[in-house]
């Protein structure tokens, strides 16, 4: 059984699907696509927060030769999120973000890029394998390398245009400069005394901060009106509490 929820125009409709569909295209179906319950009996699948992991990833590993900087990728990935959450009211990738000494850091983008066979859902783990690997020379496997070309067919268009407006303002910075960068925005910022005076090792980031802008002014890139600005967060708030009742 599938259950799919979008929310747009003032009406919810819902569909229950007992047959296999593109999870992909629907998880992406548009930016008010808001939340996806699924239990499929006996069916493996690799799911859309695994796909999206992988090819963002691959997507930056294929902007620069064909290799990168994990600690990089996964920066690149968070300032992506963050420009689409507050542009269209979700992110691209949809995973669980935590504070830590250097920015925020997705839990599953972090497995993905270590290719963690221990962390990762073994249908994950190989579709990961399948698409990225580390660097042979690289005994602190820092660096990942793609094997394939990106499947952009995971994307929304939205999704492509973040990842392009982010690889065309960060792309030449380097992961320590990422990471500075990422202390100046609320949702890192709020935890700073927790990571940096009180040497927690992590702590969990809540989505609603992202729309918070910082108190210096901020990047180009995340600016946008009040207006637009409420709109995506009342997309988001809108997905969440659909989520809380049917998942």
């Amino acid at each position: 059984m599938i259950k799919i929820v979008v929310a747009g125009g003032g009406t919810r409709r819902c569909w229950n699907l007992d047959y296999r569909i593109n999870l992909n295209y629907l998880y992406s179906y548009s930016p008010l696509f808001t939340s996806m319950c699924y239990n499929i009996n006996n069916v493996f699948m690799v799911t859309p927060l695994c796909k999206k992991s992988t090819q963002a990833i691959n997507y930056f590993a294929r902007k620069k030769d064909g290799k990168i900087n994990k600690m990089k990728a996964v920066k690149l990935i968070y300032f992506a999120d963050r420009y689409h959450l507050r542009k269209y009211g979700r992110p691209i990738v949809g995973d669980d973000y935590w504070a830590m000494k250097l920015g925020p850091v997705g839990s599953n983008l972090l497995n993905t890029a270590n290719l963690s066979k221990e962390k990762l859902e073994s249908d994950c783990f190989k579709y990961a394998k399948g698409f990225l690997r580390h660097n042979a020379k690289d005994t602190k496997k820092q660096t990942i390398v793609s094997k394939r070309e990106v499947d952009l067919g995971v994307f929304s268009q939205t999704d492509i245009e973040a990842l392009e407006v982010v690889f065309k303002e960060f792309g030449d910075q380097d992961q320590f400069e990422l990471a500075d960068i990422s202390h100046n925005y609320p949702e890192w910022k709020k935890h700073e005394k927790e990571i940096l005076i009180e040497k927690k090792l992590r702590t969990k980031m809540n989505y609603l901060d992202f729309f918070l802008n910082p108190r210096s002014r901020g990047l180009s890139i995340f600016e946008a009106s009040d207006v637009d600005i409420n709109s995506s967060k009342n997309i988001y708030q809108e997905s969440e509490e659909v989520k809380a009742i049917l998942c």
